[in-house]
């Protein structure tokens, strides 16, 4: 038992939202880790990988016919699609992938000892106290279910802290249900990285906290920061890790809840 168990030889992922940013960033790491990585999304993807499937998340029978070109079984899932607003969020952010990783486990299409991995964030961490709405979503377990739900709620759901609190939320509901098929989940909250998604708005995403780091003498995560933790929840490594919801955001958080650092926004949301 040694480096082994952070290798990924021969084995095979899927990556949604795998083109730019952290998605990008797990794939090229994956493959070099020995991986072969199918990536899926709507936009191009310019470096090199084993197979590229175009998929818009909010649109079923693109999903459905995404996962069609899916050959063979797979070990690994990383669920890394992200947009930061527009009507379809609820869809690309937790509708769409949910649909592809239910699929897959459902069809016994990824292998036991096999592993699930998503990106919530920050911005999703008090999930637990909006569990009984979030339980209530969830249980529309499928894709017209789920897109009912949302009918009216338009306004106060389809938005991004709500599409990462659900994230979070069916990672802890459906661990028990994914173990029981030889398949963890977990899924990571990162702080403010430094992807396209951020910069396009970098005021907002890579304000945050920005006053904890210059005390703390760091910069925003990088892609690949994110990416090692996703690797690391879906290798022999971490085996014994399912259903968590892991904070990657150099202990802002965890600092402000002991008190160790004051953050009266940051505390107001918690």
């Amino acid at each position: 038992m040694g480096v082994e168990q952070f290798s990924f030889q021969g084995k095979r992922a899927l990556i949604i939202g795998g083109a730019t940013g952290m998605g990008a960033a797990v794939a090229e790491l994956f493959m070099s880790l020995g991986g072969y990585a199918i990536v899926m999304d709507v936009a191009d993807i310019s470096f090199k990988v084993d197979q590229s499937i175009k998929v818009d998340l909010s649109d079923k029978v693109s999903v459905d016919n995404a996962i069609s070109q899916i050959d063979g079984s797979l070990d690994a899932v990383f669920g890394c699609a992200g947009i930061a607003g527009g009507k379809p969020i609820i869809f690309v952010n937790f509708i769409g992938q949910r649909h592809i990783i239910d699929t897959l486990i459902n069809s016994n299409r990824v292998e036991k000892g096999g592993a699930v991995a998503m990106i919530s964030s920050v911005a999703g961490m008090s999930w637990m106290q909006n569990l009984p709405e979030l339980l209530e979503f969830l249980a529309q377990d499928n894709w017209q279910s789920a897109a009912d739900w949302m009918i009216g709620r338009e306004e106060t759901h389809n938005n991004y802290m709500f599409s990462k609190q659900a994230v979070n939320a069916y990672v802890a509901n459906q661990s028990l249900n994914f173990l029981k098929k030889g398949v963890r989940i977990n899924t990571v909250m990162p702080g403010p990285t430094d992807t396209p998604l951020a910069r396009a708005n970098a005021e907002q995403w890579l304000g945050f906290g920005s006053e904890y780091r210059a005390e703390a003498g760091v910069g925003p995560l990088s892609a690949e920061q994110v990416a090692n933790t996703l690797l690391f929840l879906c290798s022999s490594a971490a085996s014994g890790i399912s259903g968590i919801s892991v904070l990657v955001d150099s202990g802002h958080i965890s600092s402000v809840v002991s008190g160790a650092y004051s953050d009266p926004v940051l505390s107001s949301l918690l």
